[in-house]
């Protein structure tokens, strides 16, 4: 167990769902739920609320919802019983105490996740016969102060292009389809999941898609655009990684991998067999896979492994005003963004002869028409594509940066290396997967129960 301390609360993102009643309702939708602070008893904030789960149940008796899905920083997802839920408002859930189980949450086999299974299931409505898709699920709560779940909001499906059917709310037993067996074999559309995962950053969408079941994060991963799936991927564990581009086929896994940044694109075809990694390049642009390939023929853990082919460079005759348009681009990287490289033409690497930096800091002191070659940093040592990862974070510890150079045998710039990549390489291999390492949590917390709850939890 673990005690979290008073922070600031969180601002709640913005949602479509509303509630029944103002504050410390009965009943309130999952839609609504998903993304809500969670905050201890004196205010102290935990965390947030990602899924719900419910247990399944034979025949058409309502679902018993047993507990929240709830994420913690760094991307820990535990599960907090329903029996500690004090309080649900439309802003935040508040539980009956700041002490919770820090063990990571793992689905068991007679559950389901509200959100990531429910959502866009197909069902049909048992008294007209009419086939429908659920759009969101009310929670509420008993006599007894158990949480059921006892409506659905569904929409008709018309069969007609461009026309959607009305939307329904009818009782849990109204409606048929809602089986284990056809959850986990039926297709299920993504409409609704999709619409939630909108809202979220790609790190977090990851972490929900790890803890989906397959079918669904197939289903899932077929409906993103290449650009999010790309940035979802990158955050993905390694074995995520891989399994989805087995699944998606070559062509889009072409695809994907070239909306990647190259030196993770690189990672990944690296854990491949020699003839995946081989036959993806050459379905890869070339334009895409020249860098891609320049990055696999260093070793992961150097300079040249970990760098980034696509620093932000600018000749020594532009101006401040032109390098801070470049590093105020919204897709930039942060530790990317804390440096502009001035170099002699060729632009893009490798480049022309490195001539030095500039720091962020330095820039927005300057004024807009100074010459970014009058406040260059000429002095800061370089990393060359050899250096092991030992040596690479001496490196950044002894400057203090958060991204650094790499040059060639020449003086040409051939890449940048960031803090975030070293970390990534530092961490332990599950870190994606589980947040923090297991021997990190506190005895207390070991309590030799699945995923971190007591057998009281589901009382």
């Amino acid at each position: 167990m673990i005690r979290i301390g008073r922070s600031p609360r969180l601002p709640a993102p913005v949602r479509r769902t509303s509630l029944i009643s103002v504050a410390g309702t009965t009943r309130v939708y999952a839609a609504r739920v998903a993304g809500l602070a969670v905050f201890g008893p004196d205010g102290e904030s935990i965390g947030r609320v990602r899924d719900v789960v419910a247990g399944l149940r034979a025949g058409s008796q309502s679902p018993r919802v047993l507990g929240l899905v709830m994420e913690m920083a760094p991307r820990r997802r535990v599960f907090v019983p329903m029996l500690r839920v004090t309080r649900i408002e439309p802003s935040a859930v508040t539980l009956a105490t700041g002490t919770v189980n820090m063990r990571a949450f793992h689905q068991r086999p007679n559950e389901f996740l509200v959100l990531g299974q429910l959502l866009d299931a197909k069902v049909t409505i048992a008294a007209t016969g009419t086939p429908a898709v659920l759009v969101d699920v009310a929670l509420e709560q008993t006599r007894t102060r158990d949480w059921r779940l006892t409506r659905l909001a569904v929409r008709e499906r018309t069969g007609r292009l461009g026309r959607r059917g009305p939307v329904q709310v009818l009782e849990w037993d109204q409606v048929t389809g809602l089986a284990a067996a056809e959850l986990t074999d039926r297709p299920q559309g993504v409409a609704q999941l999709l619409a939630l995962l909108d809202t979220m950053r790609a790190v977090d969408v990851a972490s929900t898609l790890h803890e989906l079941p397959a079918k669904r994060r197939y289903e899932v991963a077929e409906a993103l655009d290449d650009d999010r799936l790309a940035d979802v991927v990158e955050e993905l564990p390694e074995e995520d990684q891989k399994d989805l581009l087995v699944h998606l086929g070559d062509d889009r896994a072409a695809d994907v991998l070239e909306a990647m940044s190259p030196d993770d694109a690189a990672d990944l075809l690296a854990e491949l067999s020699e003839v995946d990694k081989n036959r993806l390049l050459e379905l890869m642009e070339p334009a895409e896979s020249a860098p891609v390939k320049r990055l696999l023929a260093y070793s992961s853990d150097t300079a040249g492994g970990l760098m980034t082919p696509e620093p932000v460079i600018v000749a020594p005759d532009a101006t401040v005003a032109e390098a801070l348009a470049l590093v105020r681009n919204a897709e930039l990287p942060v530790a990317l963004a804390s440096m502009v490289f001035v170099c002699r033409p060729p632009s893009s690497t490798p480049t022309g002869t490195y001539l030095g930096c500039v720091h962020i800091q330095r820039l927005l002191r300057e004024p807009p028409s100074t010459l970014v070659g009058g406040a260059l940093d000429a002095d800061l040592a370089s990393l060359p594509p050899s250096a092991p990862l030992a040596e690479v974070t001496r490196y950044f510890a002894a400057y203090n940066l958060v991204c650094g150079p790499v040059l060639d045998d020449q003086e040409h710039l051939i890449g940048a290396v960031t803090v975030d990549d070293v970390l990534d390489h530092l961490l332990p291999e599950n870190w994606r997967e589980s947040g923090l390492p297991e021997a990190e949590e506190p005895a207390a917390a070991n309590t030799g129960a699945p995923r971190g709850r007591k057998a009281s939890d589901d009382a």
